[in-house]
């Protein structure tokens, strides 16, 4: 498992890395996770082409600066209308393969910015 040692750890939960098995978070491995600013989600993602805004609800609670998307194994796109409906909201997406989005999260977390990120599981 990769392991992330950020300089300074911001409030709220730490991804200690990543592996085969998924992510481990506050030392919980989960397949597929959720992270606001404030807590982690154990999830079970859709069809990344089915996701929708509904999917990343407790992410947007309060608005986050962005949302990270991490596809899984690889980067993919999600539908249209997902990125459509989040563009209407104001919500800036980024998407990326799950293991650049988990340290993307750890990089932005770790400078204190409001990002959340939902990352599919590697087997995706």
């Amino acid at each position: 498992m990769a392991r992330f040692v950020p300089e300074e750890a911001a409030a709220g939960p730490v991804l200690q890395g990543v592996g085969a098995g998924g992510f481990r978070v506050d030392g919980t491995l989960y397949r597929a996770v959720q992270l606001s600013p404030s807590r982690a989600i154990a999830w079970t993602p859709p069809a990344l082409e089915a996701l929708s805004l509904d999917d990343l609800a407790p992410l947007l609670d309060p608005a986050p600066e962005f949302l990270l998307i991490g596809t899984g194994a690889r980067l993919r796109r999600p539908s249209p209308a997902l990125l459509a409906a989040a563009q209407a909201r104001g919500i800036g997406i980024d998407l990326m393969d799950s293991r650049a989005a988990a340290r993307a999260w750890v990089i932005v977390r770790g400078e204190g910015r409001e990002v959340a990120v939902a990352l599919f599981p590697l087997d995706a």
